[in-house]
């Protein structure tokens, strides 16, 4: 007997004079995160522990893994049933989809989602009609540039296409002002597919057409063209082809490089004068266009939160993702990552401090090219990241590369 009363105390509390069974009962779910510049492991930590505040019945378990381990993680869990929440990427929903990874969460988008989220963010968690989590991170690449070294090399504003970025970079280079102006995020990695699919944007290429790869000529050879004349040239960074983000971003805070292809979080912390020797230098435009073809190129690196059909908790899971794609959580950390939410960018808390930035993203964000939504995308990728390689290390011409990345496609 005193077992049993013990055992029902444990999940009870006496409340007004009776005892009232499972007050603190609580439920436990998994969220995979990735661990990045914009929100930082601290600050997902912290909007977390504001979500358990408000919701004291629901403790949230946190992993963090690379960008590069996301997708993988992600995919062999769904056997285990180890995540209730994942972090995921523009490019998955259509594998996530076809695969039966992610929750269709359609029916759960209310009136002031859809009306309130910019038009643009929806595309990135949506496949086939149906929407398969919320938007989260709303991304795209921007033209950084150094005001100081523009000016001293006489230039009065910031390139408006490609072709005069390249002849920017040259007067700069040889005023000897720096020996290599550009930096990119060459590395084999996805984040070089991102750079090449903002110059697809801007040369006007398609990367599928009719269910055929149809990068290897158009817009698409253009775009790899432009990448190995910048290199070759002698006016980019030779170290860009091993550069990821974070590279390139310290490259430009320490002075190092008068322009920069980067996501929105480079921003801020450029403009840190605690780590940045360019705080207060920082210029941000679009990416440039080309003449006859594009005002301004951009690639869509926005990433959503979804349930995983796995979850035994989706209703709880539900609602730390709505915790965390809110305009209210959102609008705290816009200095980290600009909201998804239309009114936010009218917000003087919001905007104060980055009318720059602010700027540059209602132009960018409108813009935003997507990589080839495929459920194939990562073979598709793969194959492009070693075509991109090999032409810049000039082991193959651009066109056969492109042509060896269709063949090796998968598509």
């Amino acid at each position: 007997m005193l077992k049993s009363i013990s055992r029902t105390l444990l999940g009870a509390a006496f409340v007004g004079g009776a005892f009232m069974p499972h007050a603190f009962a609580e439920t436990s779910i998994n969220a995979l995160f990735m661990a990045q510049a914009a929100y930082s492991e601290a600050d997902v930590r912290a909007m977390t522990e504001a979500f358990s505040k408000a919701n004291p019945d629901i403790k949230v378990n946190l992993e963090f893994v690379p960008y590069e381990g996301l997708h993988d993680k992600t995919v062999l869990a769904q056997g285990s049933g180890g995540y209730d929440v994942v972090l995921f990427d523009v490019i998955w929903p259509a594998e996530y989809a076809s695969n039966n990874v992610l929750v269709d969460v359609s029916a759960r988008i209310t009136e002031e989602m859809k009306k309130g989220v910019l038009p643009g963010a929806w595309t990135t968690v949506t496949y086939d009609g149906k929407s398969y989590g919320m938007p989260w991170i709303l991304d795209t690449k921007y033209l950084f540039y150094n005001k100081e070294i523009l000016e001293k090399a006489g230039i009065k504003s910031p390139p408006k296409t490609w072709d005069e970025l390249a002849e920017q970079a040259k007067i700069i280079k040889d005023k000897g002002l720096l020996a290599t102006p550009i930096s990119w995020s060459w590395s084999q990695a996805e984040a070089a597919i991102c750079d090449y699919t903002t110059l697809v944007s801007a040369y006007g290429g398609d990367f599928i057409k009719d269910g055929k790869p149809a990068f290897q000529s158009g817009g698409g050879l253009d775009a790899l063209n432009y990448m190995v004349t910048s290199y070759s040239s002698g006016l980019t960074n030779p170290n860009s082809k091993e550069f990821l983000e974070e590279d390139v971003r310290k490259v430009f805070q320490n002075g190092e490089a008068a322009f920069a292809l980067n996501w929105t979080y480079m921003y801020n912390m450029a403009n840190d004068p605690k780590d940045s020797k360019v705080a207060g230098k920082v210029g941000v435009v679009p990416a440039p266009g080309v003449a006859g073809k594009s005002e301004v190129s951009a690639v869509n690196g926005s990433m959503g939160l979804g349930i995983t059909t796995a979850s035994k908790h989706p209703e709880e899971a539900w609602k730390f993702i709505t915790f965390m794609t809110s305009q209210q959580t959102q609008n705290q950390y816009a200095k980290l990552s600009l909201p998804i939410w239309a009114s936010s960018y009218d917000d003087p808390e919001v905007t104060k401090g980055q009318e720059e930035l602010i700027a540059a993203a209602k132009l960018g964000l409108a813009a935003m090219y997507p990589r080839p939504t495929t459920p194939k995308y990562q073979e598709l990728s793969t194959a492009l990241q070693q075509a991109i390689q090999e032409s810049l290390l000039g082991q193959a011409k651009p066109e056969d590369a492109l042509k060896s990345a269709a063949e090796n496609s998968g598509l």
